[in-house]
């Protein structure tokens, strides 16, 4: 493997011989002036649903006078990643932890965490009412370790100004790979040798790829996306993963895909500034994206290959999950808050606030919620793909130590794609590596466990 690729992957693999053993009690529990145990949460959420969470934890502290929770930016899920393995296993770990979802397998087999199973078996918690799908994603072998949070999946947005000027129907946005190089086609405005609108666009971000794969009921990995077993083989360089890449491929060359490299902003910038009509973005961004456009904003399902019926897909977004090395009464106060993210009212304020879509089926009941969606019938495209997602292993989802790195690799591959390299060889070039990737680390663990 290269250098550079192969950076991640040895973080990952060094915090293993960082790993300290569980503990849970032995620190001392920080409290307040007036006596409230201190929870510090770390989170990664900026912009708007930074704030959300600033208000969701002032109105938990005012709810109540036990508890504390102090919120804390971290920083890009990778920064907070870096952070916590230089204290994970240590009294300076934080009470609670938000680790994006591709963390899962990592954060598992850490030694950092205090499965929140414990808790939930402990008082009998009732998760009946957690989106299928979403519970599906973070249960693992059986198991809860960490609660789910922020919860988002991948949608189109388009602009429907541009739709009708190009003599488009608004209301029926393209639905397979096909139609999508028609529309974008049409919606593609030049000037000479300079292209002044993109008929699409996609940012170079693995979780776009990922998902891509799994509407075609694809899986990543084997054993079931490493769900039944460790992952060995990986499988993108399949038919699936070839087609989502010839696609690309075909639209690049045709001029009608803008390249926007893999910076959140610039993509939502230039959709914005009506350089591009269509793109794929989280649901995290429906709400900015609504509510700041000079132009009316659509929204629609993941598009598949032609003759396909959509599969559905993966849920993102990140979870919770508490430390194990924090005093017992700091993890029972982490818990009380933890429970508290899950009520209907606060996911209900929480979903309307981001974009961000409920983790339980009551929030939708929640007349807040409701006022919202009618308000923004954009929100609910993300809630009826979930809802109309088949569960099966490749809508719940891959597992690997490894993740972080293995998307780097498939993004690397990608704008090499787009200089007009192959796509199948390009596949089988990031499946090995990623295969690399997850020997060394599988390697280490079983190092470390010895």
């Amino acid at each position: 493997m290269a250098k550079g690729k192969t950076k991640l992957a040895s973080l990952f693999l060094a915090s293993f011989t960082l790993l300290a053993a569980c503990g849970g009690g032995d620190s001392e529990v920080a409290t307040t002036e007036d006596g409230r145990t201190i929870v510090t949460f770390w989170h990664a959420m900026g912009g708007g649903p930074g704030e959300a969470i600033d208000e969701m934890v002032e109105d938990y502290n005012n709810s109540q006078d036990e508890v504390q929770v102090e919120a804390v930016y971290q920083g890009s899920y990778e920064e907070l990643l870096n952070q916590l393995r230089a204290v994970g296993g240590t009294n300076e770990a934080p009470s609670i932890v938000q680790v994006y979802e591709v963390g899962t397998k990592f954060m598992s087999e850490s030694g950092y965490i205090e499965p929140i199973q414990t808790f939930i078996d402990e008082e009998d918690f009732d998760t009946s009412t957690f989106e299928e799908n979403i519970f599906a994603y973070y249960e693992v072998d059986g198991q809860l370790n960490s609660m789910p949070f922020n919860t988002s999946n991948a949608i189109m947005f388009y602009n429907k100004d541009m739709f009708e000027e190009a003599g488009l129907d608004p209301e029926d946005p393209p639905r397979t790979f096909s139609e999508v190089q028609e529309y974008a086609e049409q919606l593609t405005i030049s000037s000479g040798s300079d292209t002044e609108v993109h008929g699409f666009s996609i940012l170079i971000y693995g979780w776009f790829f990922e998902q891509l794969l799994a509407n075609q009921g694809a899986l990543y990995l084997d054993n079931d996306n490493g769900r039944t077993g460790d992952g060995e083989n990986v499988l993108i360089n399949e038919e699936p993963g070839v087609r989502v890449f010839e696609w690309l491929q075909e639209m690049n060359e045709a001029g009608t895909l803008g390249n926007y490299g893999r910076q959140w902003d610039d993509i939502r910038s230039a959709f914005a500034a009506e350089r591009v009509a269509m793109y794929l973005d989280s649901t995290a961004a429906t709400r900015g994206n609504v509510t700041g456009a000079d132009f009316e904003v659509g929204t629609a399902f993941l598009p598949v290959p032609d003759g396909m019926d959509p599969e559905g897909v993966i849920v993102g977004g990140g979870s919770l999950w508490m430390t194990n090395s924090i005093a017992e009464e700091e993890q029972q106060a982490a818990w009380d808050f933890m429970k508290y993210t899950t009520e209907p009212e606060v996911q209900a304020k929480w979903a309307g606030a981001t974009g961000y879509f409920p983790i339980t089926t009551d929030a939708y009941e929640e007349q807040e919620l409701q006022d919202i969606y009618e308000e923004f019938p954009q929100f609910l495209t993300s809630v009826d793909q979930l809802q109309e997602t088949n569960l099966t292993p490749a809508t719940q989802g891959a597992l690997m130590g490894v993740f972080p790195e293995a998307r780097n690799i498939v993004e690397n591959a990608i704008e090499t794609l787009y200089q007009g390299g192959d796509p199948q060889e390009l596949l089988d070039e990031a499946a090995a590596e990623i295969e690399n990737a997850i020997e060394q680390y599988n390697r280490m663990s079983v190092d470390d466990n010895e």
